[in-house]
């Protein structure tokens, strides 16, 4: 049987508390949202603006004069059942936590403010998530150009929200396509998805950007080691590409040979019969 989910009442309006998405459905408004992630974490508790005519946090540019500000309790106090049961343990060990200390990983915090860099397996070697030399720092390899950040910003795929790029396995680096040229699937070279540099280490992303090195944890939580994933290069549309490109340089061929040709030709004219 499914469990009904709790209820909390702010300024007069019924909110259901939805732990497994973080977020606030109005009872009588199911379309009417409001997500955590859009609150003020603090100490005990969500800290937001909010307008009774809207019964949601205000709209930037929106003309209600009547706004509020409103705290609601922690999670684990709204709905301690939902919580338990989202996070794994039992509503008795949840007593004395709060939000933070349940939703990320205690461990793997503690060993990364102690300075220890979050690593990813990537077909079978390990790298270093290195935010400050902003890049993917391959582990006892100095000779590898590694993979840096800045350089594959446009390999983010916003649908996988991962990044997926050409890996070369032996250099353990990035290989860039020519997508102009490209005539045929690189041999030697596999596609890889990883997730974004806030994904792999929040704490040394948030240290880089100048903001608390806890800051938005509840949402992403830390974690130590990752794996990459391969990814078919039938799924990205290079195939099409490859063919384009045949084609085209086919076409230029055919036109080279004409006006090959047709020089050709005109030398004949030109030369006159002989005498």
């Amino acid at each position: 049987m499914k469990r009904e989910l709790p209820v909390y009442n702010i300024e007069g309006t019924d909110f259901i508390v939805d732990v497994a998405n973080l977020q606030l459905i109005e009872k009588a408004n199911p379309e009417n949202v409001i997500p955590v992630s859009d609150m003020r974490d603090v100490d005990d508790g969500y800290v937001f603006d909010y307008s009774p005519k809207e019964k949601n946090i205000p709209t930037l540019f929106g003309d209600d004069t009547d706004v509020r500000t409103v705290k609601i309790p922690e999670l684990v106090q709204l709905d301690p059942t939902g919580m338990a049961e989202k996070y794994g343990c039992t509503v008795q060990e949840l007593q004395g936590k709060t939000d933070f200390a349940l939703m990320v990983d205690q461990h793997a915090l503690g060993r990364r403010l102690m300075g220890q860099l979050p690593t990813i397996d990537i077909a079978g070697h390990t790298f270093f998530v290195d935010i400050r030399m902003d890049m993917l720092r391959p582990k006892d390899d100095f000779l590898s150009n590694g993979i840096v950040f800045s350089q594959i910003d446009y390999c983010f795929d916003d649908e996988r929200h991962a990044y997926v790029i050409p890996y070369n396995p032996k250099k353990h680096e990035f290989h860039e396509l020519d997508h102009d040229k490209i005539t045929a699937i690189p041999k030697d070279i596999i596609l890889i998805s990883f997730p974004h540099e806030s994904m792999l280490d929040p704490v040394g992303y948030n240290k880089k950007g100048g903001w608390d090195e806890t800051y938005g944890l509840k949402e992403t939580n830390v974690k130590s080691h990752f794996e990459a994933k391969t990814v078919d290069w039938k799924e990205t549309g290079i195939e099409e590409v490859i063919q384009d490109n045949l084609k085209r340089q086919q076409k230029q061929q055919q036109q080279s040979k004409k006006t090959d040709e047709s020089h050709k030709a005109g030398k004949r004219q030109r030369k006159g019969p002989k005498l």
